[in-house]
């Protein structure tokens, strides 16, 4: 690829480029090269991020401002607070450069122009080189090239929040550490969405895939502020060994412009948002990529209801899966834990 090239379609892209626009952007097109249903769409390099910074003289902020801190203490939650206040509005009042933006906007017409985003709807999401699940941001049902140029820069700033900052001085990672690659894509029409795993990511039990879903949008079922429904799927098998149904009171759904909770009609609270054979898909697939990928999978998925089964199930992104319970090893792990986990939930 030209190294002057900082913006690509997914097809272009592959695993090898994970370090070009982030590892998000790089496995949607590693699932399209494998032929899987993945929303269309670009992505935005971090070369384009790092040129947007040195042209708007954003890096030199930050850059000078993070030197005048000097050494950060690991307990100072309100130092972390003001950083990513500053850090951020360095970067999100900064105007994109011309360039860059007809960059983006030429990209984002070729998608209404296919038809591949006929009302303008995308989702904005971030791309970085290290998977750190609910630590950037994401925005959702982002319509109209303003609105995408905006939230391009918001992703970008959000490598400052306040919880990301606290992670990276607690590991010794340099406070500029995390650049962004950003994913923009087709929004999918979801009647429901969700996660599913090829271990299960308690026990770290590899026998089994679980999966979780909800009605509407799948930010519910990965933020955790939603109860859901759980399937568990024998992995030999593939069949269905323990279903269980959350009372699902409240759902995403898009608006206008962006999304919102709203309520599920209490018919469908205590309905299963699966059925058996859209659980038995999700399965395949997850195993599927498992196998190809060549380790456990934590993939999010989403029922396309404008879509006919079996080709209603559509891939937003898959990443290696691990445990989400560890037991700490250290002060110092029991301390970042306390810093990013309860002071800086996403």
């Amino acid at each position: 690829m030209s190294p002057e090239k900082l913006i690509f379609s997914f097809e272009e892209l592959g695993r090898e480029h994970k370090q070009l626009v982030g590892k998000k952007c790089a496995n949607l097109g590693e699932m399209l090269r494998m032929g899987l249903a993945v929303p269309p769409g670009f992505a935005t390099s971090i070369a384009m991020y790092r040129r947007f910074a040195k042209e708007t003289g954003a890096a030199a902020e930050i850059s000078g401002y993070v030197s005048q801190l000097g050494q950060l203490k690991s307990k100072n939650i309100a130092v972390f607070d003001e950083m990513s206040r500053k850090i951020r509005g360095m970067i999100e009042s900064k105007k994109m450069p011309p360039a860059l933006a007809k960059m983006i906007a030429s990209h984002y017409k070729e998608l209404e122009k296919k038809g591949e985003a006929p009302d303008g709807a995308v989702s904005v999401r971030s791309s970085g080189t290290e998977s750190r699940p609910g630590m950037f941001e994401t925005y959702l049902n982002v319509v109209g090239i303003e609105d995408v140029l905006d939230k391009i820069k918001k992703v970008w700033s959000s490598a400052y929040t306040a919880r990301a900052i606290a992670l990276r001085v607690n590991k010794d990672i340099p406070v500029t550490g995390d650049e962004l690659g950003v994913a923009v894509s087709r929004m999918i029409n979801a009647r429901s969405a969700g996660i599913s795993f090829t271990l299960d990511p308690i026990t770290g039990d590899t026998s089994k895939i679980i999966i979780n879903s909800s009605w509407g949008l799948g930010e519910g079922v990965v933020s955790g502020d939603e109860d859901v429904d759980r399937f568990v799927v024998d992995k030999k098998t593939l069949k269905i060994i323990e279903s269980s149904t959350g009372k699902k009171a409240k759902k995403v759904v898009n608006k206008k412009r962006g999304v919102e909770w709203g309520d599920v009609p209490s018919k469908q609270q205590s309905a299963l948002s699966l059925s058996n054979d859209e659980v038995s898909a999700i399965a395949k697939l997850a195993l599927f990529l498992e196998e190809r990928l060549g380790r456990a999978q934590d993939t999010e998925w989403a029922i396309n209801a404008d879509a006919i089964p079996p080709d209603n199930i559509v891939l937003l992104q898959t990443r290696p899966a691990g445990l989400t319970v560890k037991k700490p090893e250290s002060v110092t792990d029991r301390m970042i834990d306390l810093i990013v986990q309860k002071f800086y939930r996403p």
